[in-house]
């Protein structure tokens, strides 16, 4: 993902000023903002020290609470899909579940077809996500976004297999007949595209 972010801010006319692997010294010396894709267990502490450096954060790494980031000073909102912590009137972070564009029409449909089911309970929901071995966590944050705005007690089920960049399935079944909503990721391009567009937006 990084190298992808990479070029794709090259591209819209963006300088890179730091590259921060495991190992490295967390410099963000001239850094506007700072975007965030690690693991679970580094996301927190990351943040963290971006922000003692005066750097907002776009973050997409799942698995972890954003809740977790209780700091004095800082507040936390949740609108358009997307959390924000605020210091001031100034976001220091974003965080979401899924940054593609296409994802973030699907939670637009998610949210709208689960407001109506409302009116029809012979509708039972339910998750499949699919992706590739290498994900660690199990159900995806995406999975997770999907069943929060749906707000009941949603199954899901997860599946890794192969190199599938990312597919979510949300059902919903009834004995008259079924609806079926599908988001598939063709690759990760679309996942940085929409970080370095949250990042524009930030700053």
């Amino acid at each position: 993902m990084g190298h992808m972010i990479e070029e794709i801010a090259l591209s819209r006319g963006h300088e890179i000023v730091a590259r921060i692997d495991a190992g490295d010294a967390f410099d963000l010396q001239g850094a506007d903002v700072a975007i965030e894709f690690t693991t679970p267990l580094t996301a927190k502490d990351n943040i963290l020290r971006a922000w003692t450096q005066g750097v907002p954060v776009v973050c997409g790494t799942t698995g972890w609470k954003v809740e977790e980031l209780q700091v004095t000073g800082y507040r936390l909102q949740e609108h358009d899909g997307k959390k924000y912590i605020y210091k001031g009137e100034q976001p220091m972070l974003v965080w979401s579940s899924n940054y593609s564009v296409g994802v973030n029409l699907f939670f637009e449909l998610n949210t709208y077809l689960a407001e109506r089911m409302k009116a029809q309970p012979q509708y039972k929901p339910s998750i499949t996500e699919t992706h590739h071995i290498h994900k660690l966590d199990k159900p995806s944050g995406t999975a997770k976004t999907l069943a929060e705005q749906i707000g009941t007690n949603v199954a899901i089920e997860s599946i890794r297999e192969g190199e599938v960049p990312g597919t979510h399935v949300v059902t919903w079944d009834s004995e008259e007949d079924t609806i079926i909503i599908t988001h598939i990721a063709k690759g990760r391009r679309g996942f940085a595209l929409g970080a370095v567009l949250a990042a524009e937006n930030l700053v």
